[in-house]
């Protein structure tokens, strides 16, 4: 048994059962649907599928990130037990939650400084975030020591390849990344916008897709160019989408179809509260791992 825990953050849009099954501690975010606050407990408060209903009929929503003392509480907790901890943080190109983490780990390593805290920006989101907490989980039961199992993740980051397309703009113009002009024209023409995320961690327009169908096809090809090792990639990849399961499971299908040796099925989550709050329905996310992005 290890003598440190892997943490990371209610962000990373893998569920409940697996982060419990794969040892895995999380800190939730919180956020706001018509003024009632939530907590972005992975679907436990409010079912996604209840979530994205009301987001569709009009419900309005926010987000707030994790803040400094519930962090100093949550690593409190797991150093109280004698264990060091890892935690793998929501990326600070996205939030601020990366200098809250860092900012509690330094006050209770103030108190217990016979214990260590690692924070990581993980430079990464939604079930990016989880395929990545996912590896450490893995390499952490092989027997990596915390400071090396640290390393590895700074020097392999930049390596997971998050890409994204939407079939709905309308929470995209409600939260201002899409002008109302350029929306309404992209919703006439059926432009499905495929976007990933940078070397900052920042999600970044690639490009206007007009249909789904084309859009689905694209996705695909970007990770055709970009997995280790091509088309005989054998790392895990990972879907996640609000509210379009069937548009998930046609990415799913093809990826499937074309990468004969992954690691299992493809898995297919839910975009969690948080980060659903500003997509809303109609986002598909695929994630794998391959070369550096740019």
């Amino acid at each position: 048994m290890s003598d440190y825990v892997v943490s990371c953050c209610s962000i990373a849009d893998i569920t409940k059962e697996h982060l419990e099954k794969r040892n895995i501690s999380y800190v939730c975010f919180h956020f706001l649907m018509d003024g009632k606050e939530y907590t972005d407990d992975l679907g436990q408060s409010i079912p996604f599928e209840e979530f994205y209903a009301k987001m569709a009929a009009g419900a309005d929503t926010s987000t707030s990130q994790v803040n400094v003392n519930e962090y100093v509480d949550f690593f409190t907790e797991i150093v109280k037990q004698g264990k060091d901890i890892l935690h793998i943080s929501f990326s600070s190109g996205l939030s601020g939650s990366f200098n809250s983490a860092e900012n509690a780990a330094k006050l209770v390593m103030d108190k217990y400084p016979d214990r260590k805290i690692y924070v990581v920006d993980s430079l990464a989101a939604s079930s990016g975030c989880g395929l990545l907490v996912d590896k450490v989980a893995d390499l952490r039961d092989e027997g990596m020591e915390l400071e090396e199992l640290r390393d590895w993740v700074e020097a392999n980051k930049l390596k997971l390849h998050h890409w994204f397309f939407s079939t709905d703009l309308t929470f995209y113009i409600k939260g201002g990344r899409v002008s109302k002009t350029s929306g309404t024209i992209g919703t006439i023409l059926g432009i499905c916008p495929l976007l990933n995320v940078d070397t900052k961690g920042r999600l970044i327009p690639r490009a206007k897709v007009r249909s789904k169908k084309k859009v689905i096809l694209e996705i695909v090809k970007r990770m055709e160019e970009h997995a280790q090792d091509g088309l005989d990639y054998s790392g895990k990849c990972y879907i996640s989408q609000s509210a379009c399961m069937d548009d998930a499971k046609a990415v799913a299908e093809l990826v499937e179809a074309r990468f004969k040796k992954l690691n299992g099925k493809v898995e297919i989550n839910y975009i969690g509260t948080t980060i659903g709050s500003h997509t809303g329905p109609g986002t598909v996310a695929l994630f794998f791992w391959g070369d550096e992005r740019v």
